[in-house]
């Protein structure tokens, strides 16, 4: 299976990173204790907008699944995420049998999906990315 390519740009990552952050901000606004692991843990299982991933991108690796690869090369998050894709997919494809599995995969990477399917440990880099880039933002619109 063709991998992402290293550096290449994720056309939704401000959607994603407003996503998260949102729920990131939600999770230790409602939480009793804040202990990062435990705040982490949550933020990632926590129902996300959509499927962050391209319509495009989805579109080949269900196709690939359709044909029997199991991705075994790709990390367990996205796994499984793809494998929720496809689940969605098919059952999509039985009540519409004339949509292309691109139109199919189009509508399901849509919907809103369960978990963000990331590590803790990568919510954690990407949370500080974000802060850390706003950060820079506001003090070059507040000089």
């Amino acid at each position: 299976m063709a991998m992402k390519k290293p550096g290449s740009n994720f056309e939704y990552e401000r959607e994603r990173d407003d996503d998260l952050l949102r729920v990131y901000r939600d999770t230790i606004h409602a939480a009793d204790h804040i202990r990062m692991p435990d705040i982490l843990d949550v933020v990632v299982n926590s129902p996300s907008k959509r499927f962050w991933v391209s319509e495009e991108r989805a579109a080949v690796v269900v196709a690939r699944m359709l044909k029997g690869d199991t991705c075994p090369h790709m990390r367990p998050q996205k796994r499984e995420m793809f494998g929720e894709i496809l689940r969605r997919v098919e059952h999509l494809r039985e009540s519409n049998p004339g949509m292309t599995i691109a139109m199919l995969v189009f509508h399901v990477v849509r919907q809103p999906a369960p978990k963000f399917y990331l590590t803790p440990g990568s919510a954690k880099v990407i949370l500080s990315r974000i802060r850390k880039k706003r950060r820079n933002e506001y003090r070059r619109h507040h000089r």
